[in-house]
């Protein structure tokens, strides 16, 4: 299913007016494995927030609550819509356990602090920032809101 009709029944079955919009459509992350993997925590309502890096905004508008984003698999096909409930500033070397759990990814915060390095290590090369531990990133928290 294409993003756009996928879109428009979204709006017709939540009866949301036809002018609503939504804020992006996306997958998780850059590799294909873990964007599939994340987008099925996502559904299996384990994964509930994400990060990213507040740098990478610098060019656009930063996700803010009441947004509503499609998320798609690797290949683009749409699977759910969330709505961003939370939005909050928090460097890199602050992230806390209780916080960053609610990504669902990881088991202890020393895991999620490795595999959100290596990712803002990555990111940083593509979008042309420098990754640093006291980095500001945006944590997101979200609802499934819809659902096929």
């Amino acid at each position: 299913m294409r993003i756009e009709e996928f879109w428009r029944e979204f709006l017709k079955k939540t009866g949301r007016s036809p002018e609503t919009t939504y804020y992006e459509s996306f997958h998780f992350t850059s590799d294909e494995r873990l964007a599939n993997e994340l987008l099925a925590l996502v559904l299996e309502g384990k994964k509930r927030a994400t990060s990213s890096s507040l740098l990478c905004y610098a060019q656009g508008e930063e996700p803010k609550p009441g947004n509503l984003s499609i998320v798609n698999d690797w290949d683009g096909n749409p699977h759910c819509v969330i709505e961003t409930k939370a939005v909050q500033v928090i460097p890199f070397c602050e992230m806390t356990f209780d916080v960053c759990s609610r990504e669902g990814e990881d088991e202890c915060l020393e895991t999620w602090r490795e595999g959100h390095r290596s990712f803002f290590s990555q990111d940083c090369v593509e979008m042309g920032y420098e990754f640093t531990e006291d980095m500001p990133m945006i944590f997101e928290d979200f609802e499934v809101i819809y659902r096929v």
